[in-house]
C-alpha cells in the first residue's frame, strides 16, 4: 500500500481543484466496481452491489489544504490568500508548487515582530523579475500546493496531503480487496472537505444511505507538550467518540467496538475537542443518517510533512474488511 500513498501524496488536488485525482483514483478502481460516476460537484462515487439492500456509505475526501493567488506585483512577487486551514507561521521559506509545475519560494516582508505575521505580509517569489513574466505562468486563482515528497521512514510515513490521501488509499485497497459485502456499498470520494465538508453534503443527499462511516485523520497527543489527547501513533486506528462536527451515532460507534473487538484488532477511543470530517455534514443530510468516523492518528495535520504509523494504517484496512462484512440493520 505504500506505493499507492506515495502516488495519491505526491499528486496535487487542493479543495475545488481535485480532478487529477478523481481520474487517478477511477483509472484504478473502476474495473473492481458495479457502477463509478462523479456527481455533478464532483465527487467520485463507486458502488459495489452487497448481500443486502441496506446501504452503507464509506467517505475520504480527495482535496487538501493550499494557496490561491490574489495579485501580482510589478516586481513579479505573488499574494495569496489560502484553502483551507492553512496557518501563516509554516509557511515561512516553504516551497510550494503550481499545477503547471512552477515551484515558488514563501517568503516574508520585515517585521518588527513575528507577531506580526499575517498573510497580508507574506509573498511568493517564483524567480522571475517582473509581473509581465509571472504573468504568462500564473493568472489570478490559480492554487498551489506544499512542494514535499513522500518519505517511508519504515513503521513511520511522512508526506503533505496524508490529510485526506491516507483515507482514499484505505478505500481503493478494500475496493481492490474483493471483500464479500453484507450491504450495498458506496465509496464515495469527496471533494471540498478542508473548506467546509461540502462534496459530503451533496454525495450523502444523493445516495441517502442508511448508515455512513467517514474515514479521515485525527490529531494525537503524544508529542512534546502536546494538548491532552487520549490519542497516540502506533496504539491502532480511533473509533470516534465525538468532534466539533458530530457526536457519533451510538449504533455505529457500538458496531465499529464489536467489530474491533472481535476481530481483537488495537482501536483507540478519540474525543476531539475541534475540527470535523465528512461525517459532520453526511450525518445531517435528509432526515438524517447514523454516522460514525474512523480516525487515522496523524501527527502535524495541516503542515508541509504530516506522519502516520503504518501499523495504524494496515489495522484500519483490517477494520475496514471486517466492518464492510457486517450487516447494518
Amino acid at each position: 500500500m505504500k506505493e499507492l500513498i506515495k502516488e495519491l501524496t505526491e499528486s496535487d488536488g487542493t479543495s475545488g481543484h481535485e480532478e487529477s485525482l478523481t481520474e487517478l483514483i477511477k483509472t484504478k478502481i473502476e474495473q473492481q466496481v458495479d457502477e463509478v460516476r462523479i456527481d455533478k460537484l464532483g465527487n467520485l462515487i463507486a458502488f459495489k452491489e452487497g448481500a443486502s439492500e441496506q446501504t452503507l456509505m464509506l467517505a475520504a475526501h480527495m482535496d487538501e489544504i493550499g494557496l490561491m493567488v490574489t495579485h501580482i506585483d510589478e516586481d513579479g512577487f505573488i499574494r495569496f490568500s489560502r484553502v483551507g486551514g492553512v496557518a501563516p507561521y509554516l509557511l515561512l521559506g516553504a516551497r510550494v508548487r503550481f499545477s503547471n509545475g512552477m515551484v515558488g519560494v514563501i517568503g516574508k516582508e520585515k517585521l518588527k515582530s513575528i507577531k506580526e505575521l499575517s498573510f497580508d505580509k507574506l509573498y511568493i517569489d517564483v524567480g522571475l523579475s517582473s509581473k509581465e513574466e509571472v504573468s504568462e505562468k500564473i493568472s489570478i486563482g490559480d492554487v498551489a500546493v506544499f512542494d514535499r515528497n513522500f518519505v517511508d521512514l519504515g513503521d513511520r510515513l511522512v508526506a503533505k496531503a496524508l490529510d485526506d490521501r491516507i483515507g482514499c488509499a484505505l478505500l481503493m485497497e478494500l475496493i481492490n480487496d474483493s471483500v464479500d459485502l453484507a450491504n450495498d456499498t458506496y465509496f464515495v470520494f469527496t471533494v471540498q472537505e478542508e473548506v467546509g465538508l461540502r462534496g459530503a453534503r451533496t454525495s450523502a443527499f444523493g445516495i441517502n444511505p442508511d448508515l455512513a462511516l467517514a474515514i479521515d485523520v485525527t490529531r494525537t497527543g503524544d508529542t512534546p507538550e502536546s494538548k491532552t489527547r487520549a490519542v497516540s501513533l502506533g496504539e491502532g486506528p480511533a473509533v470516534k467518540i465525538k468532534d466539533r462536527s458530530v457526536i457519533a451515532h451510538p449504533r455505529v460507534k457500538e458496531l465499529m467496538l464489536a467489530v474491533a473487538k472481535k476481530e481483537e484488532l488495537p482501536y483507540q477511543l478519540e474525543v476531539l475537542k475541534s475540527g470535523g470530517t465528512d461525517a459532520g455534514s453526511i450525518h445531517l443530510t435528509r432526515e438524517g443518517v447514523p454516522s460514525g468516523v474512523l480516525s487515522i492518528p496523524a501527527r502535524y495535520i495541516h503542515t508541509p510533512s504530516e506522519m502516520v504509523d503504518y501499523g495504524d494504517v494496515e489495522n484500519s484496512l483490517r477494520f475496514l474488511k471486517a466492518f464492510v462484512q457486517q450487516e447494518i440493520k
